[in-house]
């Protein structure tokens, strides 16, 4: 009797002990509440109507470290549906939380939910932002930075200090007239101006000492246009490009396209003074430009002197500057093994995938489309459809793998992928615009972009040793840009433009990469806190 007592005593502590190595080894969480409202906002002079997180915007930086678990409780206290997404962050295995329609419920006005995300081996500067509607037009966007684990080495002493600066284009016009605009069937006018950090001209401000080097992660989280950046009278240091560490190169100017981030260390060696931050328009007729200021704290002089130049049509100048990003191979990544330890370029390729852009007029009006396929919404988010199996909501194949000629159309297209395979994709632009592509759920290698239209030999000038591993990448007027994909991440991804107007009125489409075994290995279950709507419902998750 003593002896089964003892052994039950035993058992109950050894299955406590093994809990509590479990709760420790389990990494580790942070936990956030995010109000979302309405609020007067002034960037460009003129009230508006912006979209605020606990009151700020832009919205809170959003901090991390590698592998950490965040618990996000979003409160929808707008009058309509709202949703935020995560421009980078890959959600391994998880792309029910990816907050774009076609895999997440909205939240409905008065109600919440909480985004459970692990940002799970990745490093890097990125941010979020509102995916419905045309709300990005109005704020509800801020700064992601995930930080190293402290054992894994970084590429670069510690700076005195890190800023995270959000630059975009922006509209006087309410986002609601400009929403109602597209749905109009037509283009959107020219931006009133550019912002950085919420700020128009003059408004954003960076005090720093001198002597010291600090890190600017630099995103363009506009709507529709290209931007360079540029720090007067100081150079920068690009150190690393959406989660990977980069060839250390100095750059007098940054171009930074729609959706894209960037890391730069920047050495305060001038003499104290006041100087610009200038961003302006590129590839477009008529440049705007906004300026802040880089405030050395012993200055007691004022910005003088011209506000610096950059580069505003040429298109050379920004594909050359685009080759010249490349990965830094011995740098370690988010784990302590180098960058180069993954040799792409040595991997046969299973598919090739070309897509190809286009603009058309459908029933009267304005659309976009991929291979000919402009993309409509369907009444119930594509993951849940596909998890639940309810039919008749999209059909996979319903876009090509290559551009087939056909006039524009509309579908809910969905595009089938088996996991692990290696993809070439090829976007190719016969437009006279800038294109910027974006893929959910991945990181891609960007092996070579050229003017022309792409054929089999243009495989020749690819860089199958460090080209730069990304989520978004531009492809020039006229010109391809091509692509390298490891397809490890089952789920329903958003491949888009980020031109947002494009992307609203049907530049994207779904990619299903699809495992036959339901395993958590290859993916997690439905969140037990799924919103369900549409055809779904009604339906379980599963018992909280």
């Amino acid at each position: 009797m003593k002896s089964s007592k003892l052994w039950q005593r035993f058992a109950v502590v050894f299955l406590l002990l093994v809990s509590v190595v479990v709760v420790q080894a389990e990494d580790p969480y942070r936990f956030f509440n995010w109000n979302v409202t309405y609020g007067d906002i002034f960037p460009l002079g003129v009230r508006q109507q912006g979209i605020l997180i606990n009151g700020q915007f832009p919205g809170p930086d959003l901090y991390s470290v590698t592998n950490d678990n965040l618990i996000i409780n979003v409160y929808n206290n707008l009058d309509e549906p709202f949703l935020l997404s995560w421009n980078g962050v890959q959600q391994r295995r998880n792309s029910f939380e990816d907050g774009v329609y076609g895999t997440t419920c909205p939240i409905p006005p008065g109600k919440n939910f909480t985004y459970i995300l692990q940002v799970k081996d990745q490093i890097g500067s990125f941010y979020y932002f509102p995916s419905l509607a045309f709300h990005k037009a109005a704020g509800g966007f801020g700064g992601i930075r995930i930080l190293s684990r402290p054992r894994i080495p970084v590429p670069f002493s510690d700076p005195a200090g890190d800023f995270t600066v959000l630059i975009g284009d922006w509209f006087k016009t309410d986002h609601r007239k400009l929403k109602a605009k597209l749905d109009g069937g037509h283009k959107l006018p020219f931006p009133d101006g550019i912002l950085i950090n919420g700020h128009g001209p003059n408004g954003a401000f960076f005090t720093v000492d001198q002597g010291k080097t600090y890190r600017f992660r630099i995103s363009n989280v506009g709507v529709q246009n290209s931007l360079n950046f540029r720090i007067q009278g100081h150079r920068m240091k690009l150190v690393e490009v959406e989660g990977t560490h980069t060839v250390q190169t100095i750059y007098e100017s940054l171009d930074v396209h729609v959706g894209q981030s960037y890391s730069v260390l920047v050495t305060m060696d001038q003499a104290a003074q006041d100087f610009y931050i200038a961003v302006s328009t590129r590839f477009t007729d008529k440049i705007l430009t906004t300026t802040g200021t880089l405030h050395y704290s012993n200055s007691n002089k004022p910005v003088s002197g011209p506000v610096p130049g950059g580069p505003t049509t040429q298109i050379d100048w920004s594909l050359n500057q685009a080759r010249s990003i490349r990965t830094n191979l011995t740098a370690s990544g988010p784990r302590p093994n180098p960058q180069g330890s993954y040799h792409y370029g040595l991997i046969n390729i299973t598919r090739t995938i070309k897509l190809v852009n286009s603009a058309a007029q459908v029933n009267g009006k304005q659309r976009y489309a991929v291979n000919s396929v402009s993309f409509v919404p369907a009444d119930t988010p594509l993951k849940l459809a596909d998890y639940f199996d309810i039919g008749g909501v999209f059909r996979v194949g319903s876009i090509s793998d290559n551009p087939t000629g056909q006039p524009m159309y509309l579908d809910t297209s969905v595009m089938g992928a088996d996991f692990r395979a290696f993809v070439e994709i090829v976007f190719e632009n016969h437009e006279s615009i800038v294109q910027n592509w974006h893929i959910d759920g991945y990181a891609f290698w960007v092996v070579g972009m050229d003017g022309g239209l792409w054929t089999p030999d243009s495989r020749k000038e690819y860089n199958l040793r460090d080209a730069v591993s990304r989520s978004t990448t531009q492809v020039y007027p006229r010109s391809w840009t091509a692509i390298y994909m490891a397809l490890d991440n089952v789920g329903m991804w958003n491949v888009r433009s980020e031109f947002w107007a494009r992307q609203y009125l049907g530049q994207q489409f779904y990619l299903r990469v699809y495992s036959p075994v339901r395993s958590v290995r290859d993916e997690y279950p439905i969140p037990k806190n799924a919103l369900l709507c549409g055809r779904a419902k009604g339906r379980s998750t599963r018992p909280l």
